[in-house]
This record gives C-alpha cells, structure tokens and sequence, in this order.
C-alpha cells in the first residue's frame, strides 16, 4: 500500500474526529445551557434520566462528554449518585446515534452540508445561525472524512500483510482488547464506531463476530476518560465514573458470554441485515439497548453499592473556609457551559463566605469579642484569594466559544465578583472596629447600639435575599431587596442625624462616634452591593 493512502486514512480519521468536535461545540454554543438544563431538571425518576442521557448524548454526538459532564454535575451538587447513573445509562444508548447514522451510506451528500455549512458560518450576522451553520458543517465534514478513507482502506484490504492481521482478531479477546485500546486513546466511543463502520463500508473483510466484539470493547474503553476526569474530583464523582466502567465491563461479560456461546444470536443479525456496516450499527444499538434494560431495575441497589465500594474518607470531605478553588481549581474544561455553571457555583461559595464573615465582625463588635475579630479578619484573606482566582478562571472562560446566555452569565460575575470581594472589604473594616474598641475601651450608649444592631439586621437580611437570588435565578424576591435597601437607606440618613444630635448633648464620646459613623457607611454601602448582586444575578435568557 502507498504511503500516500495511509496519510489519506490518518487524514481522514483526525478528520472524522474533529468533525464531530465541531458538532458538539457547535451544539454547545447554540443551546448547551439548554442540554445542561435538561440533565439537570430531568432526572427525578430513572426513566426520565436515561431519556436525558440519550437526548443529550445524540445531541452533542459523545457520551464521553456527557458521561463528563454528568460526572461534574455529581461533583458540583447538581446531580446525585442515583440521578447521574441513569443518564449515564442514556448515553451509552445514544452514543449509537452516530455509527447507525453513518451506516446510511450518504457520503454523496456529504459537499452540499459542506457548502451550506460555510455559508452559514461565513456569511451570516446572527450569532445563533453562525453557530448552526457551525454543526451543518461539522456534519458534512462527518462524511467527507468517510469519503477520504474509503478509497485507501480498499486498497488497504488487498494487502496480504493487512488481511493477515485482520485474522489474527478472529480471538474474540483479541478484538475486544484492540476495541479497547483504540477507544481508549483516542477518547471517543463514536469515532471508534465510526471507522469501524467505515471499514465495513469500504469492503475491508473483517467478520461480524470479530467486530461484535470490537463493540464490546469500544464501550468498556470509552469510559476511561470518565475515570480519568473523576480522579480530582468528589468521591460521589468518582462513584459515578466508577460506575460507568462498571456497568460497561458488566455489559460486556455478560453478552460477550452469550454471543460466545449461543452464536445464534449473531446469525440472527447477520439474516436480518443484510449490509454488514447495518449489522454492525445495530448490533452496537441493541447491545447498549439490552444492557441499559438489564441493569435499569437495579439502580437504586447499584447506587448503594457504589457508596459501599468507594466510602467517603473524613480527610476528603470538602472544607468551604479552604484557601483552594472547589469547583474550577486545576480542572480540564470539557465543556464552556459546564465551566460557567462550575465559576457559577464557586461564586456562591464566595458569596456565602463572606456573608458568614459579615455576621461574624458583627458578632466580634457588639459582643466587643477580639477573637472573633482576629477569625473575621483571616477569612478576608480566603474572600481575597477568591476573587483574584475566580477572576483570572472567568478570563480563561470568557474567552472559550460561549453562548449568548453564558456570555451574558460570565460578562454579570466580573460584576458581582466586585461586589462580593467589596463586602468583604466592609466586614473586615467592622472586625477592626472591635478591636479598637476593646482597645480603646470604648463605649456606646444604648441607643447607639440598638440602631446599629437595627442597621445590620437589615443588611445582612438584605445580603442573603440578594445571593439566594444569584443562586436560584430566582427574581421574585427582587422587590423585598429594593425594599430592605431602601429602608437601609433612609435608616443610615435617620441614625447619623440622630448621632449629630447625641454629639451635641455630649451624650456620645466622639471617639465611638467616628466609629458609628464609619460603621454606618460600612454596611449601608454592603446593602448596596447586596442590591447589585440582585439585580445582576438575574440573567435575561434569549
């Protein structure tokens, strides 16, 4: 064989392989919010669940990314154990879609998605058409790649040397070992099924059995990816993983054994199909099918044993006063969407923080406590180390193919990042007034002391509401924040007059009125940031 028709099959693999990249990305980009959406929202019973699994799976053209996702969503809080096995499930179904749609043989057409495609993206102004255009391309490229590799593995099946390895796959474990290893190397079960339908297409003799258990192969490889992404990861993630490799090596035994025994079963595709890329794309169908089926009834039992197998380790239990990202720290990326609702997630902890510490300076000052102080003041640094790492990840997301509505989400946390880390600025401020006046051995009358014990309660009541709707994406509570802030407002104005009066009766040292002044702006400046962080968190969807 040439040299020139290897580099055309090399070519045209790494051509197949981003083909369907482009289509996942360009799905993403369009309507990956959406798809996440789904998997989230559609797992309250196991049915539900696997749907979500191949409606996604299809959709973004790789389990192994949804398996990923699935996998952060579980590390994330997201997703349960129990709901992420049955959209795992799904998406060892769904990754079917592919190879059967591949089998249809419609290579010819493959120029006209091409040329549409370019159009598309080139031409149009609408974001949303660019990013169709972007998959329509994709698409095309699909099967253009399956073009270039035709010719060449032709000629490739001629070669003595070739047909001489091919029947050294006749091992059944042999096949099952080479499905394996290719899936696993180059990180996608679809590829996999993909040249192997191809190679079918193309004439390349290879027997059905052997490819049968190429199949099986090809699931149990595709899950090391997911095993590997889980590693950084919490130990309800890494149950997930360890479950996807589980049930694929579960799948394989048992219908490897039957297929090895009764090989009736594969006559039976071979008479019903009569192309043999259809044999095979229907065998990988109805195989992912029967496993899904056989282990459906058993999720619950299967959850309990993942927690069995892999118990949660006291040293491992997550710390959230931690000086480290939880959520985004040192993490590949697989997915812009999943990055924005991973930086989504961390803010909140940010958030909460720094809200805890707020309270907690308050706590420090009225009860004049210094340790309490000296803790609010460490924790500032953990809110600063935060904002400046949360910040420098938002930059490297910001510049990955986003949404309109995750750039839009990404464009409000730059703002509400500043917010938060402002907050902490005041609730440092408020620590250092504790300590100043159990230095100083300062006083307050207690008038002084119930309008700003008033005046906090408002705040922190106003900076809760404010981050609840930042997590929730929930605005109904958005006219009791302007309310809150309002009242704070005219409170601040009404509490400072009445300390000039007090200042003028001399019934108020003027030291400890610096003080209640300068606390007074601290927290009616919080309510402030409280008010931004409302209305910021609320993200219009297009």
């Amino acid at each position: 064989m040439e040299l020139t028709s290897i580099f055309l099959v090399l070519g045209g693999l790494s051509l197949l392989l981003f083909s369907m990249k482009m289509m996942s990305s360009g799905l993403e980009m369009t309507a990956g919010d959406s798809l996440q959406a789904i998997l989230r929202r559609s797992t309250s019973n196991r049915v539900l669940a696997v749907l979500a699994g191949i409606i996604a799976t299809i959709a973004l053209t790789s389990s192994t990314a949804v398996t990923i996702i699935v996998v952060s969503f579980v590390n994330s809080k997201l997703l349960t154990l129990t709901q992420s096995i049955g959209v795992i499930m799904g998406a060892n179904v769904g990754t079917t879609f592919s190879a059967q749609l591949i089998a249809f043989k419609i290579t010819d057409y493959a120029p006209i998605f091409i040329c549409i495609g370019t159009v598309m993206y080139l031409f149009f102004k609408t974001k949303i058409l660019k990013n169709v255009g972007y998959i329509v391309l994709g698409f095309g490229l699909l099967f253009f790649s399956i073009g270039i590799m035709g010719g060449p593995l032709r000629e490739l099946a001629s070669e003595p040397a070739f047909y001489a390895m091919l029947t050294t796959f006749d091992n059944p474990f042999l096949a099952l070992l080479v499905g394996f290893v290719f899936t696993a190397v180059i990180q996608s079960s679809s590829a996999s099924m993909g040249l192997l339908v191809t190679l079918h297409l193309s004439g390349v003799p290879i027997s059905f059995e052997t490819s049968a258990f190429i199949v099986l192969g090809t699931n149990i490889g595709t899950s090391i990816t997911t095993v590997l992404a889980s590693i950084p990861a919490s130990r309800d993630s890494k149950r997930s993983a360890f479950f996807h490799i589980t049930y694929d090596i579960i799948g394989c035994l048992v219908f490897g054994t039957l297929i090895f025994v009764f090989p009736q079963i594969l006559e039976w595709f071979t008479g019903t199909w009569t192309e043999k890329a259809r044999q095979v794309a229907m065998f990988h169908t109805l195989y992912n099918v029967a496993t899904m089926l056989l282990l459906l009834p058993f999720v619950n039992s299967i959850s309990k044993l993942m927690q069995k197998m892999i118990p949660v380790k006291q040293s491992e239990t997550q710390n959230t006063y931690e000086k480290k990202l939880m959520y985004l720290d040192d993490q590949k990326i697989y997915s812009p969407t999943l990055a924005v609702t991973n930086a989504h997630l961390e803010i909140c902890r940010m958030g909460a923080i720094a809200n805890e510490n707020l309270n907690l300076a308050l706590d420090a000052f009225f009860e004049k406590d210094t340790e309490k102080a000296g803790k609010a003041i460490e924790n500032e640094k953990i809110i600063n180390f935060l904002y400046h790492s949360i910040s420098a990840k938002l930059v490297e997301i910001n510049n990955k193919a986003l949404s309109e509505s995750d750039a839009e989400k990404v464009g409000k946390m730059f703002k509400i990042l500043s917010d938060i880390e402002r907050i902490g600025d005041h609730a440092e401020n408020i620590a250092e007034y504790a300590v100043t006046i159990k230095d100083g051995k300062l006083k307050f009358s207690d008038t002084a002391t119930t309008e700003l014990k008033t005046l906090a309660g408002l705040t922190t009541d106003v900076i809760t509401k404010a981050l609840d709707i930042y997590k929730t994406e929930d605005a109904t509570q958005i006219s009791e924040v302007e309310l809150l802030e309002d009242e704070i407002d005219a409170r601040s104005i009404e509490f400072a007059n009445n300390h000039i009066e007090r200042l003028k009766t001399e019934s108020c040292e003027p030291k400890s009125g610096v003080i209640f002044t300068d606390i007074i702006i601290d927290l009616e400046r919080s309510a402030d940031h409280a008010h931004n962080i409302a209305y910021a968190g609320v993200v219009k969807r297009g």
